[in-house]
C-alpha cells in the first residue's frame, strides 16, 4: 500500500493547512469550508498524476491537437456531513465523476467508548472503477473502512481505491493499511499527526470538522 503525505513539500498547501488549524481563522466557517475545498483540489491534482491516460485528438479552430485524457472511470465518495466541502474540491477537478455518499455516526456508551454505525448509502456501480474515498479526518480509521466495505457491498469492488484525508493520525493510517486491500489502495494525507485523545480526536488536529464547516450539532 502506497502512502503520500503532501505537506512534506513546501507548497501553498501548507498555507491552507495552517488556516484550518488556526482557532482564530476557524471562526470564519466560510473560509474553513473553502480551505477544505482547496485542499481537496490540490489532492485531486496529485492523484491525477497516478491515473491512466490515452492520447486523444481534439479539433481546434486552427487545426488538431493531441492531448492525454484520463482513462479511469472515477467515483468520488465521502462520509456525511464533514466530507462535503472536501468532496467538492475533488469534484471541481474530476467534474464528470460519479458520486457516492455514506452516512455514518458514532454510537457512544456510558464508559466513553463507541462503535461506528453506517446508516445510509447512496452509490452506483463501482465494479472496476477508480474510487476516491475522501474524508477530512482519518482518526481511528474505523469509519472509513466501514464506509469502504458498505460501498463495496452495495456497488461492487473498485479496481483501485484512493483514500484521501486532510489530517490523518498515524493510528488511522495503520488501521487502513491493515484492513483494506494492500495492492489496490493508495492513501493520501495533507498532514499526519501522532496523537489521538481517549475520545479518538486527532491532536493537534483541527477539532470537529463538521461543526467548524456547518455549525455545532445538538
Amino acid at each position: 500500500m502506497t502512502l503520500h503525505i503532501l505537506n512534506r513539500q513546501n507548497t501553498v498547501l501548507n498555507k491552507f493547512i495552517a488556516q484550518i488549524r488556526d482557532k482564530e481563522v476557524q471562526k470564519d466557517s466560510m473560509r474553513f469550508r473553502r480551505n477544505l475545498e482547496r485542499i481537496g483540489e490540490i489532492t485531486a491534482y496529485e492523484i491525477s498524476k497516478t491515473l491512466g491516460y490515452t492520447p486523444r485528438t481534439v479539433e481546434t479552430p486552427l487545426g488538431e491537437a493531441v492531448v492525454q485524457t484520463i482513462d479511469d472511470r472515477i467515483v468520488v465518495a465521502t462520509i456525511l456531513r464533514a466530507g462535503l466541502p472536501y468532496h467538492q474540491g475533488f469534484l471541481n477537478y474530476f467534474d464528470d465523476a460519479q458520486n457516492a455518499f455514506v452516512s455514518a455516526y458514532r454510537k457512544s456508551t456510558k464508559d466513553g467508548k463507541f462503535t461506528v454505525k453506517v446508516e445510509y448509502i447512496s452509490c452506483g456501480d463501482l465494479e472496476g472503477k477508480t474510487l476516491l474515498l475522501v474524508d477530512p479526518m482519518l482518526a481511528t480509521g474505523s469509519s472509513l473502512v466501514l464506509a469502504y466495505q458498505a460501498l463495496c457491498e452495495r456497488g461492487g469492488v473498485p479496481a483501485h481505491t484512493h483514500v484521501a484525508a486532510v489530517i490523518a493520525s498515524e493510528q488511522g493510517i495503520d488501521y487502513v493499511q491493515r484492513n483494506m486491500p494492500k495492492q489496490t489502495t493508495t492513501v493520501w494525507a495533507a498532514a499526519v499527526d501522532e496523537e489521538l485523545t481517549s475520545r479518538s480526536y486527532i491532536v493537534p488536529g483541527i477539532g470537529d470538522a463538521g461543526d467548524l464547516a456547518f455549525g455545532e450539532k445538538i
